[in-house]
């Protein structure tokens, strides 16, 4: 079996490089913008042609949420129309689709963990085109498989993580927002449950949720990340509108993962147990650069 991975140097795309590596059965074939540039929607249907993946693992969007709200146009051709494109694709040729969502689809005013049929109500461009992205492969009829996950994060690139232990070592004192509730994800997690789901025996397409267990806010994050540092630095709590962004963010998007483990049976760990393994990993590429 043929895979094809989009945002093959995003945190995603590169766990899915890591763990391919022990799979001898599977062939596995990597691009990012270079290779794939998602805005230009002739090349994808030229490289899709070309590669003939039997199954496509869609992990490249544009993520950069703030700037998204003063380049809309981008945004959806990358996160919207070039999805589209691919799930066309994937329909007329036959092949399975795994693509990546988003929590940002959600309105954010729920109180209890979102369910995959809760009504989608985004809050930003990001979240649009994303929604957007998602509509587009249902409309196809691709056999998909579409994972809305959220806060992820890896020793791969920039994310929440790395940012607070940079801000930590170099500040005495940093607020994260308190009011905003969910839970993180693992992308190395991630990365293996996707991985899980391209070898099962029982595809089921359709919308699934994925995220790391347990219910907590950014600043609780950002406090568990001093203290498995054993960081000094302060950390204050405040609400949303003490730090106001371009693009609203959601106030709560728990994710129910119930239906991911009742179908495909993967495992979700706990978000603690998860960020101990990624700090290891971080700690570990930070010492092997130091010592370069």
């Amino acid at each position: 079996m043929k895979i094809l991975v989009t945002g093959a140097r995003g945190q995603l795309g590169s766990e899915i490089r890591e763990l391919s590596k022990g799979d001898n059965i599977h062939e596995y074939i990597f691009v990012d913008r270079d290779e794939l540039p998602l805005n230009d929607l002739t090349t994808i249907v030229n490289v899709l042609d070309a590669v003939c993946p039997d199954v496509i693992m869609s992990g490249g969007a544009y993520t950069a949420v703030d700037k998204a709200e003063s380049e809309p146009e981008l945004v959806d051709t990358i996160n919207h129309q070039a999805v589209a494109v691919i799930a066309e694709w994937s329909n007329h040729h036959r092949k399975r689709l795994i693509h990546i969502s988003t929590d940002y689809v959600f309105q954010g005013t729920s109180d209890t963990p979102l369910k995959e049929d809760e009504p989608t109500d985004p809050i930003n461009v990001y979240g649009l085109t994303k929604q957007r992205g998602e509509q587009a492969i249902l409309q196809s009829g691709a056999d998909a498989v579409i994972i809305r996950t959220a806060w992820v994060y890896s020793s791969h690139g920039a994310n929440f993580v790395k940012t607070m232990i940079r801000l930590m070592k170099e500040q005495e004192e940093i607020s994260v927002i308190a009011d905003q509730i969910g839970s993180p994800t693992y992308a190395g997690d991630l990365a293996k449950a996707v991985m899980d789901i391209i070898q099962s025996d029982n595809w089921t397409k359709g919308i699934y949720h994925f995220s790391n267990e347990g219910r907590i806010s950014w600043y609780d994050f950002a406090v568990a990340i001093r203290d498995l540092q054993g960081l000094q630095c302060k950390v204050n709590a405040i609400p949303t509108t003490q730090y106001p962004t371009p693009a609203k963010r959601p106030q709560y998007s728990l994710l129910d993962k119930s239906k991911i483990k009742a179908v495909y049976s993967v495992a979700v760990p706990k978000w603690l147990d998860s960020l101990k393994v990624a700090l290891a990993r971080i700690n570990s590429d930070e010492l092997a650069s130091t010592n370069k």
